[in-house]
């Protein structure tokens, strides 16, 4: 791929739908929906996620999501967040699907409270049994590069293996096993949780990952406006690096002007 131009030459395509930003968003843990609609806004968007058990998107008696962010003009991702097995997780978007009829979802099963890594096992559980109803599957894993290729070949549409625990903001711990998810993975890779900031998510570009998914980074910033644009331009900026291709690491210098003919 030859590309120019990373912000408006350069899409991905999930579930057969194609999208530009390379950025996706959750919806939680802001002050109040006005200032999640900001920071979706900053962050250039265009896939949210929504934890399903967790907002309002049907009782019209309190503020809903859907008042301040359009699901006309943004794809909403129902996520399983909060669900520890695979029967709670598939239930959870069963419901979703009947009560928004989305079929593009973000199936996440977590193992335990503290540290939130999946259980790989209930995730396949559930991701099987979700593929068999006809959704359209991307999977948060662990960063295996054995798992996230069964995954792949169950029929998950997106591989979206994690960069570190959820909402630590530690940022990619393993560079090694992204890398070669990305190389091995046909579908979509992206990494989902454990950015903190600009840097953390222009390595994940730099790595070849096709997006990257995070909540907390925007939310828990102090000005969660200002870390959303941050956000917007380091995916750019770490994308078009990559197609740009990276000069090799040497281990001595190479001077950047030739050492011939000097006076």
């Amino acid at each position: 791929m030859n590309k120019i131009d990373a912000t408006s030459t350069d899409s991905f395509v999930v579930a057969g739908k194609r999208f530009s930003s390379r950025l996706l968003v959750g919806t939680g843990k802001y002050k109040d929906f006005e200032e999640t609609a900001r920071a979706i806004e900053a962050s250039g968007a265009e896939i949210v996620t929504v934890a399903v058990r967790r907002v309002n998107l049907t009782d019209t008696s309190q503020p809903m999501l859907v008042d301040f962010v359009a699901p006309k003009k943004y794809t909403y991702l129902p996520n399983t967040a909060g669900c520890f097995t695979a029967d709670d997780a598939v239930r959870t978007l069963r419901l979703a699907r009947e009560a928004g009829g989305w079929n593009l979802v973000k199936l996440e099963v977590l193992g335990d409270h503290k540290t939130l890594y999946p259980n790989i096992v209930e995730t396949l559980k559930a991701a099987e049994a979700l593929i068999k109803d006809k959704f359209d599957v991307m999977v948060y894993c662990t960063d295996d590069p054995i798992m996230s290729k069964r995954l792949e070949e169950i029929g998950c549409c997106a591989i979206m293996p994690l960069a570190a625990p959820i909402g630590s903001g530690l940022g990619i711990q393993n560079p090694v096993n992204i890398r070669i998810i990305v190389e091995q993975s046909k579908v979509p890779v992206l990494v989902d949780a454990g950015v903190g900031t600009a840097s953390d998510a222009a390595i994940a570009m730099e790595l070849g990952c096709d997006g990257v998914l995070m909540n907390t980074a925007i939310a828990a910033a102090k000005d969660p406006i200002k870390m959303a644009r941050a956000m917007k331009l380091a995916v750019e900026a770490g994308r078009l690096a990559y197609l740009a291709g990276r000069m090799p690491r040497k281990m001595y210098a190479d001077p950047s002007s030739p050492l011939a003919g000097l006076i």
